[in-house]
């Protein structure tokens, strides 16, 4: 395999109603024990990069104290481990919150790089990818870029803030916003295979343009002077993008079909570990459908739920299809249903909250209800 260093991006732009209000999507807690950027970071790792750059920006704090050095996710620091970058995100107007921003306020970081290639992936998307083959393949095709993308038949629908490729065969013949005018569309990933050297000069290049330019801004402008190529991916793949997608990414999960597509022996999805006791299940307890993790207490009905760490579910309350982050309290005779409950939250006894699966509805970190 050509040798790669990776960089894992944090979208800054992107707004989950809520919950990026206290941190960045790649640090949501996915199906209760995993972090959205674990999926990014593992895809490298599992791939033999082992030398990885995260950029941080809004709200840096959680996804730093996560990643960490990278042993979590099975890197070793003597061969490069995890540097995490910050870039300061621009309080007056967000279009300035670019990637290309952050690589330019980093650029001395990238160009100490040795390796030839990098591997750029977005921490805001669950899915997984074997990069070590798309780079292969890269580096043996002559490409100049390569772009991941995903064939979805609702584009119309969903996927409102994602990027659309148009091709010829595999060549990339446009990368366009989603105008929620068509059905059938590729949608980009926002992950991309190119030599370090190309991915400098771009970056100084688009800073000359315009301070609006992203990445895929500079890569468009240039399809007719580069070799860009798209690769399609298949299996799961759910772009963190709103509130609804985020709670359906993890209803979605719920589906041993749909796990066993993402989750396999050969390619581990790493995380950091917390050591932490059994969730106890009282007499009352009535647990159906749903993922439980660690160090809580539940003596009520729950089903069709992901119920996060240390969360206290009281007697006679009832859970259904809601996503219960760590920490939550909720009382006795209280019923949820397609809710989204945000860290440290209390639910009093005998609250009552229904909201629609396609409009689910959010309790806010710490809130008292």
């Amino acid at each position: 395999m050509a040798k790669a260093f990776g960089i894992v991006t944090s979208c800054s732009g992107r707004k989950v109603k809520g919950m990026t209000d206290y941190r960045p999507v790649g640090a949501f807690n996915f199906l209760g024990r995993f972090r959205v950027i674990d999926f990014a970071i593992s895809n490298l790792s599992n791939s033999g990069i082992e030398d990885l750059q995260v950029f941080l920006s809004d709200n840096p704090r959680a996804l730093a104290n996560h990643v960490g050095d990278g042993r979590a996710h099975n890197l070793n620091a003597k061969r490069g481990g995890i540097e995490i970058l910050f870039s300061e995100p621009n309080t007056l107007n967000p279009v300035y919150n670019t990637n290309v921003r952050a690589f330019m306020e980093n650029l001395v970081a990238i160009k100490r790089k040795t390796q030839e290639y990098v591997v750029i992936s977005s921490s805001s998307a669950v899915f997984t990818a074997h990069y070590d083959e798309l780079l292969d393949a890269h580096a043996a095709e002559g490409n100049d870029v390569t772009l991941l993308y995903h064939k979805v038949t609702e584009a119309d629908k969903k996927y409102g803030t994602c990027s659309l490729i148009d091709l010829v065969g595999d060549k990339v013949t446009g990368i366009r916003p989603n105008m929620l005018e068509e059905s059938d569309a590729n949608v980009f990933m926002d992950s991309y295979i190119l030599k370090k050297d190309l991915l400098v000069e771009l970056i100084e290049e688009a800073t000359d343009i315009s301070s609006k330019y992203t990445l895929a801004d500079m890569i468009n402008a240039k399809l007719g002077e580069l070799k860009v190529v798209g690769v399609e991916h298949t299996g799961y793949y759910a772009p963190i993008i709103d509130l609804q997608a985020y709670y359906d990414a993890n209803m979605a999960l719920l589906d041993p079909k749909e796990t066993a597509a993402l989750f396999t022996e050969e390619w581990p999805i790493y995380t950091r570990m917390t050591d932490s006791w059994p969730t106890q299940f009282y007499e009352e307890a009535d647990v159906t459908d749903s993922y439980v993790c660690n160090s809580g207490t539940i003596n009520g009905k729950v089903s069709g739920s992901v119920i996060g760490r240390g969360v206290h579910i009281a007697k006679g309350a009832e859970i259904k299809n809601c996503i219960i982050l760590s920490y939550v309290e909720i009382g006795e005779g209280a019923y949820l249903e397609n809710q989204i409950v945000d860290r440290y939250a209390k639910i009093s006894a005998g609250v009552k909250l229904v909201a629609e699966a396609d409009d689910p509805g959010y309790i806010r970190y710490r809130d008292k209800i």
